[in-house]
């Protein structure tokens, strides 16, 4: 059984027992989140929503917060020598452990 969600503006595909990362959400770890905003259930038969499944979520538990890799931006002009800009950026995010999928 899988469901796909939607969260911090993305789709997921998820199963029981999956772990996820996801934009970061404002929870605690060890707390439990309930995502309501289910795409598409499929068991045996596949349940779509328009644009939710009525009914349906799944649960998930908070295994930590953390930051992504750096990852570096670097701007210039070309023939420009005082036109660089060099930036780093870490992504935060959420990890969370699928319990269950209730449809």
């Amino acid at each position: 059984m899988y469901a796909i969600i939607e969260t911090g503006g993305k789709q997921l595909r998820v199963e029981e027992g999956q772990e996820i990362f996801v934009e970061k959400l404002d929870v605690e770890a060890g707390d439990e989140v309930v995502f309501d905003k289910v795409v598409l259930v499929s068991d045996k038969t596949a349940k779509v929503g328009a644009p939710y499944v009525k009914g349906a979520k799944v649960i998930a538990e908070v295994n930590k917060q953390g930051k992504g890799r750096k990852i570096m931006i670097f701007k210039y002009k070309p023939k420009k020598g005082s036109t660089r800009r060099r930036q780093g950026h870490r992504q935060p995010y959420t990890k969370l452990t699928v319990k269950s999928i209730e449809a």
